[in-house]
């Protein structure tokens, strides 16, 4: 399938970061789904929306590195010390040249070129924001899971907070209230992302969350989210395994 939008992602870098050492699922980049590396299909869905040239895997792992490049992916090798994803597409973006960098996680191998193209024009829409991508959750299992940040945003649909608990907390009995989860497509410009990588640490709000969205809010930097799709299913522990393929099944 060929690239869509060429206008609208010149200058666009997406780098997909894929670390080994996951606590919850070591060597998940490397998870085969449907016979496929989980790193190689996210790729497979990127290229969908962007030219090759314009993505790239970071990764501080080897084994990585040479799955991908064996199926003609450029990589990046980085530091195993960063804390996140998005530290991770610092080190990556520090060493290319990008107006926008996309951060497309590394465990969404569902994710469409629709919804990449929509957060890239987020965030040409709104250039003062980091711009980040959510969806309505439909599954139940989904509010309850602390593996499903959920997302709660203003009128103006900017990020208020982000939580593994199920938010917002209805308070009245038979109230009703719309649940929200992260889908994990980021956009930043360069001094965005650097200003991110550069605070060295885990945020107040971040840390007990383990959020990396959250750094940004502490940093008084806005984030605006962006409704997608819903299409992606994020890849957390083994048992999404079977999830994915299943959908995958019915897709095709």
């Amino acid at each position: 399938m060929s690239p869509r939008g060429a206008d609208e992602t010149s200058g666009v870098l997406a780098v997909i970061p894929a670390r080994y050492g996951s606590s919850r699922f070591p060597g998940k980049p490397l998870a085969k789904i449907l016979g496929v590396p989980l790193v190689v299909r996210v790729f497979e869905r990127v290229v969908t929306t962007l030219p090759a040239t314009q993505v790239v895997v970071a990764t501080d792992d080897e084994r990585i590195r040479k799955v991908c490049e064996e199926s003609g992916i450029r990589t990046v090798m980085t530091s195993s010390t960063c804390l996140t994803g998005t530290d991770r597409v610092w080190e990556a973006a520090c060493q290319l040249q990008a107006e926008t960098i996309i951060n497309v996680q590394g465990d969404e191998p569902l994710v469409r070129a629709e919804d990449i193209l929509t957060v890239i024009r987020g965030k040409q829409a709104n250039p003062r924001h980091v711009v980040n991508a959510m969806c309505a959750i439909t599954d139940r299992r989904d509010i309850d899971s602390p593996n499903v940040p959920k997302v709660v945003v203003n009128e103006r649909d900017e990020l208020v907070y982000m939580s593994r608990a199920p938010i917002p907390y209805l308070k009245a009995h038979g109230g009703r209230a719309v649940y929200r989860r992260q889908v994990c497509i980021y956009a930043f410009s360069p001094e965005e992302l650097k200003g991110f990588a550069e605070h060295g640490r885990k945020s107040r709000l971040e840390e007990p969350e383990d959020i990396e969205i959250l750094r940004f809010l502490d940093l008084g930097i806005p984030v605006r989210m962006v409704e997608v799709s819903g299409a992606s299913v994020a890849v957390d522990v083994p048992e999404d395994i079977a999830r994915v393929e299943q959908l995958l099944g019915i897709r095709r």
